[in-house]
């Protein structure tokens, strides 16, 4: 499974071994992604990601991250540092992994970031410590002494044993997480790392608890990606940074230019002359209202799903418990699912929207107290769903053609035209 450095620079495509192949006590690097290696002379840098530690399993075969394809696709090489859990201490683990930085090093990468999550993010930042070649840390949910139910004693160390590595850290730059809802975060540890970051007078940035994203994996998802991905690319980046990095993610605050409308939603002109051909009158579109067709969005929300994919659903029409509604999905990570729309037509379904059809994703939306709507999205073949909170947004928002909106995503994807079906795979 561990390769020698020479054979992770050759340039040749990078496939991982399986674990069975790699010896009991095999420490060392391994390519994260299938294409090649750039190299020490075209890439800006490394980036070796650490993954966790777990009991019952060997996270060396955990997947890569999907955020750290937004550093290999701005020039930076990334690497793997596995392990295997029976030989995987802080202590040995940290002194392999600075042995690693040194060789990277050596062999001409300018920088070195070191990202972790977890027990690796622990060890980068241990590593950090002992190596001042050690350029910036990325640090996902740092935890190394067990979770609040299954290891309450030594549960705490998670806070009181992070803050010293934050405090000896010799010359990088630190971006660390926190998520709500992680089991093994003691609470209260951004406010107190950026203040021992502040008073170091390096580079850091602190994100404690965003908004969507809990949990001790939050970082693994596309979600992540999408919200923090640019910001920890800039943070990679920037060697002249000194103080603070305030990342304040605008992806889903507003719809992105990446979403793909029907026109009559995406130009405001199109849908003001359509309501004047039709002769409708504007009033609210969710259950109980007046039962007048419109020839454009009546009421529209906008939110997005936990693998990263934006939504729109606009009601076009109502006629009593009749509802005809433009929904639309935006791309997904990977580029394998262009952004698309669809016209659906449905039912009003107690308080809110159902929408049931042979051979299509099952789609229902409830009403919740903001005015929002609670968001189902089920498989034609009922055997995945996923859920989302819509927000109620003003349907001019949606329009392309004003030249207010740009495209937030960190990931670039093909471009979807027409009333598509798409948005049912």
């Amino acid at each position: 499974m561990m390769r020698p450095l020479s054979t992770l620079l050759s340039g040749a495509l990078f496939s991982l071994v399986l674990l069975a192949a790699a010896s009991a006590s095999a420490m060392g690097l391994d390519p994260a992604f299938s294409e090649p290696a750039r190299g020490p002379q075209q890439a800006k840098g490394v980036v070796v990601w650490s993954h966790g530690r777990s009991i019952n399993s060997e996270d060396s075969q955990s997947p890569t991250p999907i955020y750290l394809k937004t550093l290999r696709d701005d020039g930076w090489d990334v690497m793997r540092f596995d392990r295997l859990a029976r030989n995987d201490s802080l202590g040995e683990s940290t002194k392999a992994l600075v042995d690693h930085v040194a060789e990277l090093k050596q062999h001409g990468y300018k920088r070195v970031v070191l990202s972790g999550q977890s027990f690796g993010g622990f060890l980068s930042l241990m590593a950090a410590d002992s190596s001042p070649q050690v350029d910036a840390v990325i640090a996902t949910a740092p935890a190394a002494f067990g979770n609040f139910n299954d290891f309450y004693d030594s549960w705490r160390m998670n806070a009181t044993r992070l803050y010293p590595l934050l405090q000896q850290v010799k010359k990088a730059r630190v971006m660390v997480f926190y998520f709500h809802g992680d089991d093994f975060d003691p609470g209260g540890r951004g406010e107190r790392s950026r203040a021992i970051l502040a008073g170091k007078g390096v580079g850091y940035s602190v994100v404690d608890q965003p908004s969507y994203l809990t949990g001790h994996w939050a970082s693994s998802t596309g979600l992540f990606l999408r919200r923090f991905g640019n910001c920890i690319r800039d943070f990679a980046d920037d060697d002249r940074l000194s103080g603070e990095m305030q990342c304040t993610p605008r992806w889903g605050a507003h719809p992105s230019a990446e979403l793909k409308l029907p026109p009559e939603l995406a130009d405001p002109h199109a849908a003001k002359q359509r309501i004047a051909d039709s002769g409708a009158t504007g009033g609210s579109a969710g259950p109980g209202g007046d039962g007048k067709p419109l020839g454009a969005a009546r009421d529209s929300w906008y939110g997005f799903y936990p693998n990263g994919r934006e939504v729109v659903f606009a009601v076009e029409s109502t006629h009593g418990e009749d509802v005809g509604a433009v929904y639309a999905i935006g791309p997904s990570i990977d580029e394998k699912s262009a952004a698309a729309w669809t016209r659906r037509t449905g039912r009003v379904d107690d308080d809110g929207f159902l929408f049931q059809e042979n051979g299509k994703s099952m789609l229902r939306f409830r009403m919740s107290p903001d005015g929002g709507l609670n968001a189902t999205w089920t498989s034609p073949d009922g055997k995945t769903s996923m859920i989302a909170h819509l927000r109620r947004i003003d349907p001019q928002s949606l329009a392309q053609s004003s030249g207010t909106r740009a495209s937030l995503a960190p990931v670039p994807a093909a471009a979807a035209d027409g009333d598509s079906q798409q948005t049912e795979d």
